[in-house]
């Protein structure tokens, strides 16, 4: 396993995206009794948050640097080109989820799958569903992650000649997100209820990945958050406000609603995932403070036998999170069967094996066409400059790129896009 794993990246996101995906397969199967320890249960940030947060991380750096090499409209198409497979990606888990629920709700007459999972317009009106599921309008349950990153990365196609004046994408984002707050702004859905993860409001989230992904060629410095003790500060009691609040709105809501006053219960429970609350981004951005000021790069744990899973279902994201929606419905119905400890410990671990040997395979077939690609290339092309492919090894960050220990500046660490999701 250790083989397949690409050392030549900082492993700290790569651990945090894998361990991402791997907390959405367990969050997706209800009554999974290890679902009852992921963060969503303590915090207001969970998976999600971290996945597009790293998502434009990874944007910001793969594209920004090919923006500034090779021109802005050579790296749109690259984004394009992204952005089409991540469509097809959707499509395709989209047919095939349907199918499973569809085919699971006939044979165990059990056609509530149907309804909990937003599958039953398909019953209803099959070929009007599949046009509004073309078009992205129509997301059923598990299936609104990767829309959401399709809109976010067309924006960032948009947007990516700001990078280069980072406080004035930023400014506009946080506009955009202040706005859509303000005044209910949303894509058009096909029930008209709107999207489950609002792209207005979770772009804020994304382009501050971007900024701090972005490495400038030449001129300019990336952007960093230095340590402060003050910030550290204002990290953990945002954390511990987040805490109070989670067990109050999801555990304790009766006892919010009748002690508390009137307007803090209403504000706690106008605290939403759709649109991105500023608590639930500010949570997230305590988070990542901490981690990037507290995790070193170098950190042991990180190239232990215990990370490598994660870390490698981090390196191919992308077809571990389509297998994981589809292993996770297997999950549950593997759990309405019998919820004892047994078979709870067979689903989870028989989950993880099967999404990690899904990446180790993805890894080891990229590994062999970038070898056949290579050992087929001309001398000249093989001994040319040595330039990162987007989606391929990104070379070692130097120290400056680093995070950095407490008493210094520290950005979010390298990845490659093509990894990102």
């Amino acid at each position: 396993m250790f083989g397949l794993i690409r050392q030549d990246r900082d492993l700290r996101v790569d651990f945090f995206r894998g361990l991402a995906l791997w907390i959405i397969f367990v969050n997706h199967i209800p009554g999974n009794w290890l679902g009852l320890v992921t963060p969503r249960n303590y915090v207001l940030a969970d998976a999600a948050e971290t996945f597009v947060l790293l998502a434009g991380y990874g944007a910001g750096l793969a594209y920004g640097r090919l923006m500034d090499r090779q021109g802005w409209f050579l790296a749109v198409s690259r984004v394009l080109g992204r952005v089409f497979t991540l469509y097809v990606a959707h499509i395709f888990l989209l047919v095939v989820f349907t199918a499973q629920v569809g085919y699971s709700a006939d044979r165990l007459d059990a056609h509530v799958y149907l309804d909990e999972l937003q599958l039953d317009p398909f019953a209803r009106e099959p070929y009007r569903a599949l046009l509004e599921a073309l078009l992205l309008r129509y997301q059923p349950s598990f299936l609104n992650i990767l829309p959401l990153y399709i809109v976010l990365l067309a924006m960032f196609a948009l947007a990516m000649p700001l990078l280069r004046r980072t406080w004035l994408m930023l400014g506009a984002s946080a506009a955009l997100y202040v706005a859509t707050r303000t005044f209910d702004w949303d894509l058009p859905s096909w029930g008209g209820e709107g999207w489950f993860f609002n792209p207005l409001g979770w772009q804020l989230l994304f382009f501050i990945g971007c900024a701090l992904g972005y490495q400038p060629r030449g001129k300019g410095a990336p952007l960093t958050v230095p340590y402060r003790r003050s910030l550290v500060a204002l990290s953990l009691a945002l954390l511990a406000v987040g805490v109070v609040a989670t067990q109050l709105l999801y555990f304790r809501w009766d006892f919010a609603e009748q002690r508390l006053p009137a307007a803090l219960a209403r504000f706690l429970a106008g605290i939403d995932k759709a649109a991105m609350h500023p608590m639930r981004l500010g949570s997230m951005l305590a988070l990542t403070y901490l981690a990037g000021h507290f995790i070193p790069r170098t950190a042991g744990w990180l190239y232990s036998r215990a990370a490598a899973p994660l870390v490698l279902m981090g390196q191919q994201a992308l077809p571990v999170f389509c297998a994981g929606i589809a292993l996770s419905f297997l999950g549950r119905v593997a759990l309405e069967i019998s919820d004892a400890w047994p078979m709870q410990l067979l689903v989870n671990l028989a989950g993880l094996a099967l999404l990690v040997l899904l990446a180790a395979l993805t890894a080891w077939y990229g590994a062999e066409k970038h070898a056949a690609r290579r050992s087929a290339a001309p001398p000249a092309a093989v001994a040319g400059p040595a330039t990162a492919p987007v989606g391929g090894p990104v070379p070692a960050a130097g120290p400056a790129a680093a995070a950095s220990p407490p008493g210094t500046a520290a950005a979010l660490p390298a990845v490659t896009h093509g990894d990102s999701g």
